[in-house]
């Protein structure tokens, strides 16, 4: 049997990626249920988009020709989640979204993939406080049902979830930089027992700057313990057009792709919301204690190893 051959015959027969599965299964059905219990209406991901996410670091571009028009692979539904809250009677949305995001080999962390599913959501009229109490709740939900409905897999993974309880610590992003220096959060990640949430990034134009403090923002991560780095990444969102155009323009983007979006948000048709966007595989990985993240993907498409099928 050629190497290649074996290696992916080796990979989804054994034992390990069996129990994975099962994991996973349950956990996508505990995140339907959470949600929908919750109030939130899902929705069907996007797959092409003429505007997709910026995103803050470079990728490949994903984007293909189509009869004269130029269409992006999704990168996050950000601003989808904000024109489908424009309806007076939808408040909460979620998504099991398909993401690429071809990342480059040489930056390429140990979290990342080329193609993974994440739990986008968003809730109008909401805070940063609204999405960590969600997020809280969800995360010691599950936990608990994890270890409840997988001891076997878990016993088999020699994974011992820990015990966690909310609120989850707050840490600003300057005052880390400053105690830790510019590797805060690997140093954070490996040092904490608990999930975190990391405040203030300066990153993508679409999350509030604090309109009373300019250069701090009103976004956050929520970064897992024992190593195994960001969860989530989410915000309050800007709606006020001559703010987004003054960030856009300080980030050095050409505005021509996004008219349609800020002619929606001129014409204040954009209402405020706040959320996030959690990745499947990296929970996956935090939930099996499995370091390596192509080993909780039946399929896994990673810059670290040729795809094989």
């Amino acid at each position: 049997m050629k190497d290649l051959t074996k290696k992916i015959h080796s990979h989804i027969i054994s034992k390990q990626m069996t129990a994975v599965l099962k994991i996973q299964s349950l956990v996508l059905g505990e995140i339907h249920k959470f949600f929908r219990k919750k109030g939130f209406i899902e929705l069907p991901p996007v797959i092409t988009t003429p505007i997709t996410d910026p995103l803050f670091h470079s990728v490949h571009s994903a984007a293909i020709e189509y009869e004269g028009q130029k269409l992006q692979l999704t990168k996050s539904m950000i601003f989808h989640k904000q024109l489908a809250l424009m309806p007076k009677e939808i408040d909460k949305i979620y998504i099991v979204s398909p993401n690429i995001r071809l990342e480059k080999s040489k930056y390429a962390k140990s979290r990342h993939l080329l193609e993974f599913q994440q739990i986008d959501f968003e809730m109008k009229g909401a805070t940063k406080d609204d999405v960590y109490k969600l997020m809280e709740d969800f995360l010691m939900s599950l936990i608990k049902t994890v270890k409840k409905e997988a001891k076997a897999e878990l016993k088999f993974l020699g994974r011992t979830l820990p015990d966690i309880t909310k609120p989850f610590p707050r840490l600003k992003t300057y005052d880390m930089k400053v105690k830790y220096g510019k590797d805060f959060e690997s140093v954070l990640t490996n040092k904490m027992k608990t999930p975190f949430w990391l405040e203030s990034f300066y990153r993508e134009f679409y999350d509030k700057e604090d309109p009373q403090t300019k250069g701090k923002f009103i976004n956050y991560d929520l970064v897992y313990p024992e190593g195994f780095e960001e969860a989530l990444s989410g915000g309050e969102r800007e709606d006020d057009y001559q703010v987004i155009i003054r960030k856009m323009k300080e980030r050095k983007m050409d505005l021509g792709p996004y008219e349609i979006y800020l002619d929606l948000v001129k014409e204040k048709l954009i209402v405020k919301t706040a959320g996030a966007g959690f990745g499947f595989q990296r929970l996956l990985r935090y939930l099996t204690g499995i370091r390596e993240i192509e080993k909780v993907v039946l399929f896994p498409r990673s810059p670290r190893e040729k795809i094989i099928f």
